[in-house]
C-alpha cells in the first residue's frame, strides 16, 4: 500500500526544526500541531528560523558578533532562495518556499526586525518606525504563515497585518518594564515626550499619568487591530485559519489580563497559565463552519 504525504517519516531536518518548536514552550507549537503534516513541517520550519534569529538578536554577545550573526544568517536565507540551503533550517524550509510560495524579502525582514533588535539600545522615534519594527518582526511572519495556510491573497495580507501588529503591540504592553531595564523602548519617543515622561519614569513604582495615556493609546490601537483581525478570520474557511484564530485568543485574552492589571504596576509580568492556553486551544479547535 502506497503510504499518504502524512504517514511517511520525516526528513531529519523536519525533525530538528519540531523539536526546535517543541522547546521553546510556545503555544505556537500547539496551534500548529492542528494543521496537516506538510503545512505543519512548513510552520515548524518558519518558526525555527524566528526562534533562532530572535535568540541571536536577544543574546548576550557584543553588537557586532550579533550582526555578524544575522548577517550570515541574511547569506543563508539568499543561498536557499538560489537552490543551495547550507544549514537544517535551510533545508527544512527549502521544499516549503516552492510549495507555498514563500518570499524571500519576509525573511529579510525578520532579519531586519532582529537587526534592529540587536542594538544595546534602542529607542523607536514615532508610531511609523513602531509601525515598521513590529511589520519585520510579526507581520512578515504572519505573511509566511498565511501563504503555508492558504488564505486568499489579499485577505490574507490583511489578516497578515492586523494580527501581526495585535501580537506584537499586545507583547510590547506586557514587557514595558522588562525592556526599559535592558534600555529598549518600543513605546514611541514623540508621545512619550508629548506626555511630560522621563527616562526614568518607567522604573517608577509609583503611576504616572503620561506613561499611562502613551499605554493607552499603544492598546486602542491593538485592541482595532484584534478586531480587525477577527473579522478577518470569521471571513476565511475555518479549517484553513484555526491556527491563527488559537493565536488570537490567546493572545487576546493575555491583552485582556494587560488591561485588568493596569499601568500602575508595569513592573509585574502577566502571563497566562498553560490550563488557561489549553482551554483556549480547545475552544478554538471546536470553531467549525
Amino acid at each position: 500500500m502506497t503510504m499518504g504525504r502524512d504517514q511517511s517519516p520525516p526528513p531529519a531536518s523536519d525533525q530538528v526544526v519540531a523539536d526546535i518548536t517543541r522547546k521553546s514552550g510556545s503555544s505556537f507549537y500547539w496551534a500548529m500541531r492542528l494543521l496537516p503534516r506538510h503545512k505543519r513541517s512548513a510552520m515548524y520550519a518558519i518558526y525555527a528560523f524566528c526562534r533562532i534569529v530572535d535568540d541571536i538578536a536577544d543574546g548576550d554577545d557584543d553588537i557586532e558578533v550579533k550582526n555578524k550573526a544575522l548577517r550570515l544568517w541574511k547569506q543563508n536565507i539568499e543561498t536557499l532562495f538560489s537552490g543551495t540551503p547550507v544549514e537544517p533550517i535551510s533545508e527544512a524550509l527549502q521544499v516549503h518556499i516552492h510549495r507555498f510560495g514563500l518570499q524571500q524579502k519576509d525573511f529579510d525582514a525578520v532579519i531586519d526586525g532582529m537587526l534592529m533588535d540587536a542594538v544595546p539600545a534602542l529607542k523607536i522615534r514615532d508610531m511609523d518606525e513602531l509601525v515598521v519594527y513590529c511589520d519585520r518582526v510579526a507581520c512578515a511572519v504572519g505573511r509566511m504563515s498565511v501563504a503555508v495556510f492558504e488564505i486568499e491573497a489579499g485577505i490574507g495580507a490583511e489578516l497578515a497585518k492586523s494580527l501581526g501588529l495585535a501580537l506584537q503591540l499586545t507583547n510590547i504592553l506586557r514587557d514595558v518594564s522588562e525592556d526599559w531595564e535592558r534600555d529598549h523602548i518600543y513605546l514611541p519617543a514623540d508621545l512619550l515626550r508629548a506626555e511630560g515622561v522621563e527616562p526614568g519614569d518607567l522604573l517608577n513604582p509609583e503611576f504616572n499619568a503620561g506613561l499611562a495615556a502613551v499605554c493607552d493609546h499603544i492598546a486602542e490601537m491593538a485592541a482595532l487591530q484584534f478586531k480587525d483581525a477577527e473579522r478577518l478570520i470569521y471571513s476565511c474557511d475555518r479549517s484553513r485559519v484555526r491556527p491563527a484564530l488559537i493565536m488570537k485568543n490567546v493572545y487576546q485574552r493575555l491583552f485582556q489580563r494587560i488591561l485588568d492589571r493596569g499601568w500602575g504596576r508595569l513592573h509585574e509580568r502577566v502571563a497566562l497559565s498553560k490550563f488557561e492556553k489549553s482551554a483556549l486551544i480547545l475552544k478554538s479547535t471546536l470553531f467549525s463552519h
